[in-house]
Parts: structure tokens; C-alpha cells; sequence
């Protein structure tokens, strides 16, 4: 698990493209995050459960609703769902809602169509943080194994 500092440095080291964004309450909708940026460009961190243990699946918040089933049968798995908030504040030490979009030592499923954007917003770890990045810094930066 890495503070906001920790991280900042990780992101400097590997040379990323990327600003840190304080904001004075954590953000829980889209309206919260509208004064800091375009939340068509919000790039949930979502970790969820399969056969092979958690995974995290950074995609795009205009994506709509995962299709689980779609996802196990392209990417080789037997289940597929949403992780608990307790396995994975105990497996990775931070909360849902907060899951940093880099820094994770999980196997990553990497929406593309973030690509299309300079710069995407999500987690640091730091529910009053929010980290500015280019999108293929977030893709080099993850153990990529599938994209959607």
C-alpha cells in the first residue's frame, strides 16, 4: 500500500504524466467530482473476484454496467464478480471507492477506449486525492492481462 507521497514518487521515478488533485471532501457521484474535472473522463478502479484471486479493472465510468459474463469467457476465467470491501481493504489495504488506478500488485483488465482521452482521473488511495493521468501511463504501469 502506498500514501499519497509514496505513490507520488513511484509516478516520478517511472517517469508518468500525471498531477495530484486535493479536493476538500471525497468524492462519492459525479457531482462531487465536477468541480475538480470532466467526469466523462473518470476512470474507476474496480476490483473484483475471480477463480485466480482479486483483479482490478480500470475502465471507463461512461462504460455502463461490466458484462461479467463476457469478461470470464474472454479472459479465461470460471467466476467473476464484484470483490467483497472487506477482502480487498484486507488484501490490498485500501477502501472501495478509493482503489488507486496504479501502484496495485494485481493482474489488470485495462479498458482501451481510455485511451482515446490525454489525461483520465481516478483513486490514489487517498479518498481526498484524485490523480490526473495519461492513459497509457496507467496501462504501462499495470500487469495488463486483458483489455476491454
Amino acid at each position: 500500500m502506498y500514501t499519497v507521497e509514496e505513490l507520488r514518487a513511484l509516478l516520478i521515478r517511472e517517469r508518468a504524466d500525471f498531477e495530484l488533485i486535493r479536493q476538500a471532501a471525497p468524492i462519492l457521484s459525479a457531482k462531487d467530482a465536477e468541480p475538480y474535472y470532466d467526469v466523462a473522463r473518470a476512470a474507476p478502479a474496480l476490483v473484483l473476484q475471480s477463480d485466480r484471486g482479486l483483479t482490478v479493472c480500470v475502465c471507463s465510468a461512461n462504460r455502463g454496467r461490466l458484462d461479467f459474463e463476457a469478461m470470464k469467457a474472454a479472459y479465461g476465467f470460471t467466476k467473476l464478480k464484484m470483490a467483497d470491501r472487506k477482502k480487498v481493504l484486507k488484501q490490498t489495504g485500501y477502501e472501495v471507492g478509493a482503489i488507486p488506478l496504479v501502484g496495485l500488485e494485481l493482474d489488470c483488465i485495462f479498458d482501451e477506449s481510455l485511451l482515446e482521452y490525454d489525461y483520465i482521473y481516478g483513486g490514489t488511495g487517498d479518498p481526498l486525492t484524485t490523480l490526473k493521468i495519461a492513459p497509457g501511463d496507467v496501462k504501462r504501469l499495470n500487469r495488463v492481462i486483458g483489455r476491454l
